[in-house]
């Protein structure tokens, strides 16, 4: 029977204690002893979410303004996290960072709205409201969003595999299974970022696709083993709620 140095060699051992070792850093969405789910959002405050927050704030219920469907009425309460009553505020970063995540994230955007999802603030899924379109692309709800900075040419995205948008003021979901990037022990990139699955309202629309480099308005565009999670804020009306990570060790 082969021995543990013959079967994983002592680079690949550093490499990966290195990089387990940076996941588990203080600011790291759980502990190496309970790798548990985290709830992002609470439904009661903005606990968990860094300054500055903006017009950010929670409220009972988002319904569509009756006398214009690309507005929310905000209910008094708790229970959603919602961008203003404005719909155009900044974008807002959870206090703690992930490496190899799971993600539950629900959402609803009123008609013709826009936002995103950026895992490590770098990568974005794509929330738009894309009810109805039939050929959807990388821009369209649920889609892996192109990449806008240098060396060209730039990464093009990738659409979703299927439209699994629902209306205008209907919550929606995606379920993630995120992987980090890898590096040497040197701090050499050696493996893209990638989304091993997408799942969109119960449908999958992603398997296996790498993204080389941080996507369009990203927070950042250089590459780490962990970065927060980061809602957009700033492109239109957006609301969340039931947002959580589990980390998962990922080959």
């Amino acid at each position: 029977m082969p021995t543990l140095r013959q079967v994983i060699p002592l680079a690949s051992i550093a490499a990966r204690l290195l990089s387990l070792s940076l996941v588990f850093a203080a600011a790291s969405c759980t502990t190496p002893s309970r790798p548990v789910a985290r709830v992002l959002f609470t439904s009661q405050d903005l606990s968990g979410w860094r300054q500055p927050t903006g017009e950010w704030k929670v409220a009972r219920a988002v319904p569509l303004d009756a006398a214009d469907d690309k507005k929310f009425t905000l209910q008094p309460g708790t229970g959603v996290l919602v961008n203003g009553a404005k719909g155009r505020t900044v974008n807002l970063l959870s206090e703690c960072e992930h490496g190899d995540v799971e993600a539950h994230i629900e959402f609803c955007v009123p008609k013709g709205s826009n936002s995103g999802v950026y895992f490590q603030g770098r990568y974005e899924v794509q929330i738009l409201d894309s009810w109805g379109v039939e050929h959807p692309k990388s821009g369209d709800c649920g889609g892996l969003y192109a990449s806008c900075s240098e060396p060209k040419p730039d990464w093009p995205g990738r659409p979703p595999s299927v439209n699994a948008s629902k209306p205008p003021g209907a919550w929606q979901s995606f379920d993630v299974i995120f992987r980090a990037p890898r590096f040497d022990a040197s701090g050499k990139k050696i493996a893209p970022a990638k989304f091993v699955k997408v799942v969109h309202n119960g449908k999958i629309i992603h398997e296996n696709v790498e993204v080389p480099r941080p996507t369009c308005a990203a927070a950042w565009l250089d590459e780490k083993p962990i970065g927060p999670l980061m809602l957009q804020g700033d492109h239109g009306p957006v609301a969340y709620r039931n947002l959580w990570l589990k980390p998962v060790n990922l080959e």
